[in-house]
């Protein structure tokens, strides 16, 4: 009867914690035990099993995101070498819908929440900037599966992305200024008026019903 109460105790705790229903923890609950093997933390390594992840480009970002200590909420740098359910949890928080009881305050905050998190998968280094070099990667590794675009293709792609979201930026730098890289503030002003719901899924996860941003 203590166990009983002492688990639906920490269920309720999770719901506050992450905004999952309880059903929805029970099922990422089953879904993080088929990732670990039953085991009481996740590896890098759990993922390598997982066949929607195995031919995405940017897999390894993916990964890394999870273990992400910025993400976790537990530091402004670094990585974590396994994560527990409750870390589980704190990241597919990310992808969780954002409610329709929400106000257009706690939807802006909800939105901005996840575009951190976007940004942390572009920033490696955590400097709290997207530099050029971190641009032509992550451009690369999306585009190292298509066979049509050589790697200087890719680069010049980066380039020239890189140098349209400068230009968000610019008009308000001093003329002595050098432009260092995208801030998380230029971040939110690049993803201003478009739909990141659509753009982003965690479908490895088997869960139609969450996406991986809302």
């Amino acid at each position: 009867m203590g166990a009983a109460h002492s688990a639906s105790e920490e269920v309720r705790e999770l719901v506050g914690k992450t905004g999952f229903s309880s059903d929805q923890i029970e099922q990422l609950h089953r879904r993080f035990k088929q990732l670990s093997g039953d085991q009481p933390t996740i590896r890098k390594e759990n993922f390598n099993n997982v066949p929607d992840l195995e031919l995405n480009p940017i897999r390894s970002k993916i990964v890394r995101a999870f273990f992400d200590n910025r993400n976790l909420r537990k530091g402004s740098s670094g990585l974590a070498d396994e994560i527990n359910f409750e870390d589980f949890l704190t990241i597919m928080s990310y992808f969780r819908p954002i409610d329709t009881t929400m106000d257009e305050e706690q939807v802006q905050l909800c939105r901005k929440e996840k575009l951190r998190f976007l940004f942390h998968m572009y920033d490696s280094d955590s400097d709290g900037r997207i530099t050029l070099e971190e641009y032509r990667n992550v451009v690369e590794e999306l585009l190292s599966g298509n066979p049509h675009i050589e790697k200087e293709s890719a680069r010049s792609i980066a380039d020239g992305a890189m140098m349209e979201a400068a230009s968000v930026c610019v008009g308000q730098m001093e003329p002595d200024q050098v432009y260092e890289g995208i801030t998380f503030d230029d971040f939110l002003k690049i993803w201003q008026g478009i739909d990141i719901e659509t753009k982003m899924h965690v479908r490895f996860l088997n869960m139609e019903t969450i996406a991986l941003c809302h």
